[in-house]
């Protein structure tokens, strides 16, 4: 189970460790452990805690493409952040979303870069030449994940000269 590592998060680590399962704390990223919850063989079965409402959807956009479920809350803790959900037309900030509240429809395409290295992507790694990145593109229609391995060469690429 991966769970950010925030003070809000102490009694939840508590009941989990009671409970016997195995921890991963992260400090953040918290979109590619919850995508990697539904690629099989990641090391991650289940993503548990409060995180980011637009790292909420973006996770729940890739799970849908792989078939996967996210359930969520939002969590606003002072009078300016419910009023900033009733502005975007959220009437109950106490509603648990589903899937359906958080993606429409099967046309959603979902594609991310590694930064650093993850559980679902590898970090850039530079060289004298270029960098070199890890990348995945979901599709939801069709299920399809594709992980891309490219090699970036600055000296072809205006702006990023060595």
């Amino acid at each position: 189970m991966v769970i950010l590592d925030r003070p809000r998060h102490e009694g939840l680590i508590k009941e989990v460790r009671k409970a016997g399962s195995r921890i991963q704390l992260i400090t953040d990223g918290d979109v590619s452990p919850a995508v990697a919850t539904a690629i099989e063989g990641s090391g991650v079965d289940m993503m548990i805690g409060i995180g980011g409402g637009p790292e909420g959807v973006l996770a729940a956009a890739a799970l849908k493409c792989l078939g996967g479920e996210l359930l969520g809350r939002l969590w606003p803790e002072t009078d300016e952040e419910i009023q900033r959900c009733f502005k975007m037309g959220i009437t109950d900030v106490k509603k648990v979303l589903t899937m359906v509240d958080l993606v429409k429809g099967d046309e959603v395409i979902f594609a991310a870069t590694g930064i650093t290295d993850g559980s679902l992507l590898r970090g850039v790694q530079f060289s004298a030449s270029g960098a070199r990145t890890h990348t995945v593109v979901m599709r939801g229609q069709t299920g399809t994940v594709r992980f891309i391995d490219a090699i970036h060469h600055f000296a072809k690429k205006p702006g990023f000269g060595i």
